[in-house]
């Protein structure tokens, strides 16, 4: 049974920074791309970040350009993102999900999901 569990969310104030991990059971991180989302209040789903499964080609949205950084840790079976600069735009839940194939910014093209991890960015 594969297991995507996010952790790391929480409040903190405009220009903080939080570190969200993403834990994988049930599958071998490194045979998978690995993407974060985040879905705000009355918006739809969107894409963050995505890494590779095997190289260390990554790819950000604009929004996020310059101020997260995904990382993944193959044998830990854990994958990072490090949010520097946060603004109360980026206040929603975040959602890590595996792709087991080249990378893609589109949430339907995702096997697996995490359950979300609250981020809350006061001003």
């Amino acid at each position: 049974q594969v297991q995507l569990e996010e952790s790391g969310g929480g409040l903190v104030q405009a220009g903080g920074s939080l570190r969200l991990s993403c834990a994988a059971s049930g599958l071998t991180l490194s045979d998978y791309a690995m993407g974060w989302f985040r879905q705000a209040p009355g918006k739809e789903r969107e894409f963050v970040a995505v890494h590779s499964r095997s190289s260390n080609n990554t790819y950000y949205a604009d929004s996020v350009k310059g101020r997260f950084t995904i990382s993944r840790d193959n044998a830990k079976n854990t994958m990072y993102l490090q949010m520097n600069s946060l603004k109360p735009e980026d206040t929603a839940i975040y959602y890590c999900a595996a792709r087991a194939r080249s990378i893609s910014v589109t949430a339907l093209n995702y096997d697996y999901w995490g359950q979300g991890a609250q981020v809350t960015v006061s001003s």
